[in-house]
């Protein structure tokens, strides 16, 4: 049984490196307009962020890393089989924001990248 209610938000996150090679993050809506990332949420939500790779690194998402895992804001993440998509899932039931960091792999060494922090701010009905 499919869930029909809740909300869906979608954000490209592209990233680009600065002459220092240093990595770059863009959010846009799906029209191409900019924006910061973060989402306030009053009901169930889905937040997709679809990462558009512009480093030739090879970068693909591995995770999401918070610094308050256990705060109920989000309850759960979900990456694309490719690394190119990952999902938040927010059920809404907690009051409060959390901040949170992209973990992104590359494909020249190991070391992993992390991303400026967006953040989610959950207002329930």
């Amino acid at each position: 049984m499919s869930n029909t209610q809740g909300q869906a938000t979608f954000f490209n996150l592209t990233i680009t490196l600065n002459d220092k090679e240093v990595p770059v993050f863009t959010y846009t809506n799906l029209d191409g307009t900019d924006v910061c990332g973060n989402v306030v949420v009053n009901q169930y939500s889905t937040i997709s962020y679809q990462l558009i790779d512009k480093t030739g690194k090879g970068l693909k998402f591995v995770g999401a890393a918070f610094t308050t895992p256990f705060d109920k804001i989000i309850d759960a993440i979900t990456i694309s089989s490719d690394g190119t998509l990952i999902q938040l899932t927010d059920l809404d039931k907690t009051p409060g924001n959390t901040g949170f960091q992209f973990v992104l792999s590359n494909s020249c060494n190991t070391l992993q990248v992390l991303s400026p922090d967006p953040e989610i701010v959950n207002h329930p009905n």
